[in-house]
């Protein structure tokens, strides 16, 4: 068996739902696999055992894979097939930016926000907490991305929820090429409750100001480390 082939059958059975035509519907599951760290920066896709899995078209695999480039996850290389796409660091820097623009407004509008969002970025913190005691890394790795997708979710507008899961896609992506999601997750899980305790008391200047640090300084430590690797494959 080959590691494509390893990667594919430990997917998640079908759960296709959601959008509207079948190739995005395949392409919001692919994406939350990413999402979910399941297929990492380099695993080809194998159309074949794709299709076969998910019984669907091979011309419903390659849309889905088209609309997945269009959004920098996969990568196709010519007489070799499509990759999950390895993220540099000048798409860190381009991340983190979209993520301020996303984020930021939503948090710092969120005064009035309903309380069962609030109470979704709360779970998100308590899964990453229950993650971190049990030393699962990945895990808390997987937590961290739905807490920042329930901040985008405070703006209360599915289109940002839709551009927040394609941001978060490729973030994963970039903790995936480090490799070690205790020290780039851990760090910031005091950062998550407190923002989430500043979100509770309807604080959300205060919760913005912890974002920014929190932003800032994910971003300083993942470039640092992004170019230090890009440096070393140079050598």
């Amino acid at each position: 068996m080959t590691a494509t082939e390893d990667h594919i059958d430990r997917l998640p059975a079908p759960a296709l739902a959601r959008p509207t035509s079948q190739a995005e519907r395949v392409a919001d599951l692919l994406r939350t696999f990413v999402i979910d760290g399941a297929l990492a920066p380099g695993v080809r896709l194998s159309e074949e055992k794709l299709s076969r899995k998910y019984q669907v078209s091979r011309n419903t695999l390659r849309e889905a894979f088209r609309l997945l480039s269009r959004e920098r996850l996969l990568v196709h290389h010519m007489h070799r097939g499509v990759f999950v796409n390895r993220p540099t660091s000048e798409d860190v820097r381009d991340l983190f930016n979209a993520r301020r623009s996303l984020e930021l407004p939503a948090v710092r509008g969120a005064s009035d926000a309903p309380a069962e969002l609030v109470r979704a970025v709360g779970a998100a913190v308590d899964e990453g907490e229950r993650a971190r005691a049990e030393e699962d890394w990945w895990r808390m790795g997987s937590a961290n991305m739905r807490f920042h997708e329930a901040l985008a979710a405070l703006a209360r507008s599915e289109r940002i929820n839709e551009f927040m899961r394609q941001v978060l896609a490729e973030t994963r992506l970039v903790f995936h090429v480090m490799a070690a999601p205790r020290e780039f997750h851990d760090p910031y899980l005091k950062w998550n409750r407190r923002i989430h305790l500043a979100l509770v008391e309807g604080n959300a200047e205060t919760a913005a100001a912890e974002l920014t640090e929190y932003l800032d300084t994910s971003e300083d430590q993942l470039v640092t480390a992004f170019i230090e690797l890009e440096r070393g494959s140079r050598t």
